[in-house]
């Protein structure tokens, strides 16, 4: 059960180098390991946020974990961290981030970092898209003096900009890379 800290599922078929992410991000986050792609998928939840997924594993691959991870529609955030080169066939697969192992504690930390605050960001920016569209279609069916009086649009008008400040902050937290797939993934959406 998660305390509020975001929940990470470490996933390898390799039981020491499972326990040794697991005690990298264990500080910071809710960490769950599986030891192979079968357990994974017992594993995952919709608790959990990122999902840190080894690819060659002999019960079923890390690229099948993905796969099913997005047929069930768990909105995690995925990175391969693998010690298989990335080839085009990555191309059309649904991670967010790929790591070839071996991995260093702070590169994995960084990765884990970075995608939750693409997912800060992304489900900001779908509020604050959503709360724009309501003020509009308000503003083009109300008069001035009717917008004026009602308290429910003026609550509005503040929760924008409470959420307009927000995306700031976040932004200004991501880097460069970090908000080019932020974008892309809300365009993917």
């Amino acid at each position: 059960m998660s305390d509020g800290r975001p929940t990470v599922l470490v996933i390898d078929d390799e039981p020491d180098l499972a326990d040794l992410y697991a005690a990298w991000l264990t500080s910071e986050y809710d960490v769950r390991t599986a030891y192979g792609g079968g357990a994974a998928l017992e594993e995952i939840d919709e608790e959990v946020s990122v999902a840190l997924i080894d690819r060659l594993m002999p019960d079923l691959s890390g690229d099948e974990v993905l796969e099913r991870i997005r047929e069930e529609g768990y909105d995690c955030r995925v990175a391969m961290v693998t010690a298989v080169e990335p080839d085009f066939d990555i191309i059309d697969m649904g991670f967010d981030d790929y790591l070839v192992k071996p991995v260093r504690r702070e590169e994995l930390q960084g990765v884990v970092e970075s995608l939750l605050k693409r997912t800060t960001y992304d489900a900001q920016l779908r509020e604050y898209f959503s709360m724009v569209s309501k003020r509009a279609a308000l503003e083009s069916q109300k008069s001035d003096r009717e917008l004026a009086e009602s308290e429910a649009y003026a609550s509005l008008t503040e929760d924008i900009e409470a959420l307009s400040a927000q995306l700031d902050e976040t932004t200004a937290s991501l880097d460069a890379a970090d908000f080019e797939v932020a974008l892309r993934n809300l365009d993917d959406a």
